[in-house]
C-alpha cells in the first residue's frame, strides 16, 4: 500500500471517528421523525361502492385501477348502497365510502369522526311509471284540471309527487338510502306514505316487477350511466316523471341540485327522450374516516379528478368534483387540491417519492435546525482529535528535558529515552493538511537530543 493511500485512509478514518456520532445523531432524529410522521401508507385500502353491476360498482373499478397503477391494492366491498357504506364508516370496517347527499341522518360523531374529499357528481332521482298506469290513475282532479272530453285523448304524465296517492311504488333496499330520501320528500309534498302502496326490492326485482305489470313505478337514485338507467330510459311504455318542480325542491333541500335532462341525449337518432326533462338529485360524496392515512386520501382525491372531472349528461369538464353541496367537513388533502391543483412534486415524481418529500420536509427543516448549530463544532474537533495525537508527546519531551542532569550517566539514559521516544513518533500517522506539526514534533525532539548529547 503506497504511503498517498495510507494518509488518505488515515484521513477517511479521522473524519468519520469526528462526525460519526453526528450524522449518527442525524439518522437517529430521522428514525424518530419517520416513526412519528409515518409518511408512507398502507399498501391496502377498503372501499364501499354498492349493488353489483350498479354504477357505484363499475366506479369502484375505476379507482382500483387507478390506485394500483400507484402500488395501492384496492379492496371493494359490494353493499346494498349508501346507507349501508355509512354503516360501515362509521364502524370502521372500511377506510372510503359512496355515500349519497340526504340518504342519511348525519349526526355529532359523523361531523368529528368522518371527512369528505368533495361531490364526485350528480345523482338524479329516477322515478320511472308506467303509461298504462298513469292513465288509470291519474284523475283529473290529480292533475289539477277540470274534466273535459277532449281531454281524453292525451296521456297523463306524472309531474309531481303529490300525484302518487293509490300508487304501488318500489323505493329501493334500506341499504341503498333511498327510502329514507323519498321519505323525507314526501312529508315536504304533505303525502303520507300510508297512501301509497311501498315496496322496497333491489333494482333489478323492481324493474322486472314493474316490466310485469306488478308495480305502477319505480324510484331509484343513480348515476345515468347505470345500465338500469340506460334500459328503462328506452323502453317503450315506460317514462320517466318530469319534476316541475326541481328548482323549488333545489331550495327547500339543501342536498339536492336541479338537473336537466335534455332532448335527445339518450338517442339522437331516435330523439329519446322527446323533450327536456326536469330532475333533481343528491350529489354523491367520497366520505372517508378522519383516521385514514392522509397519503391515501391525497391519492383518492387525485384519482376523483381524473375520473370525475369530464364532461356528461349533468356535469360541464371540470365541474366535479367540487365542496358545493358537501354535508361534512372537507378533508385537507381535498381542500388544497381544489385550491391548489395536484401538489407540484407529483406532477414530476412518482406517488411513493414525492409523497415522501412532501412529508418529511418540515422534520428535515427542524432537523437541520437543530444539527446546524452543532456543525459548527465538527471542525474544531477534527483538528483536535488529530492535533492531539501529536500533542501528547510533548509532555514526555518536556518530562525528558526537564530530568536533564550532569551527570554522564544520567544524561545517556535520557538520550536513550528520546531515541525510543523519536522511534514512536515515526509511526505516527497524520493527514498530510497537519503533516507540518508532526515534523515540528520531531524537529523538537532533535532539538532535546542534541542539547543531552551536548
Amino acid at each position: 500500500m503506497t504511503k498517498t493511500i495510507r494518509y488518505t485512509l488515515v484521513s477517511i478514518r479521522d473524519l468519520l471517528t469526528s462526525f460519526g456520532p453526528f450524522i449518527l445523531l442525524g439518522i437517529i432524529l430521522l428514525g424518530v421523525a419517520y416513526w412519528w410522521l409515518n409518511p408512507n401508507p398502507p399498501k391496502t385500502v377498503t372501499l364501499a361502492t354498492g349493488p353489483a353491476q350498479s354504477a357505484y360498482d363499475e366506479l369502484g373499478k375505476k379507482y382500483v385501477a387507478y390506485l394500483k397503477s400507484n402500488g395501492i391494492t384496492v379492496k371493494t366491498v359490494q353493499t346494498e348502497g349508501s346507507s349501508a357504506n355509512l354503516k360501515l364508516l362509521r364502524d370502521g370496517l372500511v377506510d372510503v365510502g359512496f355515500v349519497q347527499g340526504g340518504t342519511n341522518e348525519l349526526t355529532d360523531d359523523d361531523q368529528s369522526n368522518l371527512e369528505t374529499l368533495g361531490s364526485l357528481f350528480l345523482e338524479p332521482i329516477w322515478l320511472f311509471y308506467r303509461e298504462d298506469s298513469a292513465a288509470r290513475l291519474l284523475t283529473p282532479a290529480s292533475l289539477g284540471k277540470p274534466t273535459k272530453n277532449s281531454s281524453a285523448t292525451l296521456t297523463p304524465t306524472l309531474a309531481s309527487l303529490t300525484q302518487l296517492p293509490g300508487w304501488r311504488l318500489n323505493v329501493g333496499s334500506e341499504g341503498s338510502g333511498v327510502p329514507k330520501l323519498m321519505t323525507r320528500l314526501l312529508e315536504g309534498n304533505r303525502v303520507e306514505a300510508k297512501e301509497i302502496k311501498l315496496s322496497t326490492l333491489d333494482q333489478t326485482p323492481a324493474a322486472i316487477a314493474l316490466l310485469g305489470g306488478e308495480l305502477d313505478a319505480l324510484v331509484f337514485v343513480s348515476a345515468p350511466e347505470s345500465l338500469m338507467v340506460q334500459m328503462l330510459l328506452q323502453t317503450p311504455g315506460i317514462k320517466l316523471m318530469d319534476l316541475q318542480q326541481s328548482e323549488a325542491y333545489s331550495r327547500r333541500f339543501n342536498f339536492l341540485s336541479p338537473a336537466l335532462l335534455p332532448r335527445g341525449v339518450v338517442d339522437l337518432a331516435l330523439d329519446s327522450p322527446k323533450q327536456d326533462i326536469r330532475l333533481a338529485g343528491p350529489t354523491t360524496s367520497l366520505i372517508t374516516r378522519g383516521s385514514t392515512h392522509p397519503a391515501l386520501l391525497q391519492l383518492f382525491t387525485n384519482a376523483a379528478h381524473q375520473i370525475h372531472g369530464g364532461s356528461g349528461w349533468f356535469a360541464k369538464s371540470r365541474q366535479f368534483p367540487n365542496a358545493q353541496r358537501d354535508e361534512l367537513p372537507l378533508a385537507q388533502e381535498a381542500e388544497r387540491y381544489l385550491k391548489n391543483g395536484p401538489p407540484l412534486l407529483q406532477r414530476y415524481l412518482s406517488f411513493w417519492m414525492a409523497n415522501l418529500i412532501e412529508r418529511m420536509w418540515v422534520a428535515l427543516s427542524v432537523i437541520i435546525v437543530v444539527l446546524l448549530p452543532l456543525s459548527r463544532i465538527l471542525p474544531p474537533l477534527y483538528t483536535f482529535r488529530v492535533r492531539s495525537r501529536i500533542f501528547k508527546w510533548y509532555a514526555q519531551l518536556r518530562g525528558i528535558e526537564d530530568r536533564d542532569s550532569p551527570d554522564p550517566q544520567v544524561r545517556a539514559q535520557l538520550v536513550d529515552e528520546i531515541n525510543a521516544l523519536d522511534g514512536m513518533v515515526e509511526k505516527i500517522k497524520v493527514p498530510l493538511s497537519h503533516a507540518d506539526e508532526l515534523y515540528a514534533l520531531r524537529s523538537n525532539i532533535h532539538l532535546v537530543r542534541k542539547k543531552l548529547m551536548r
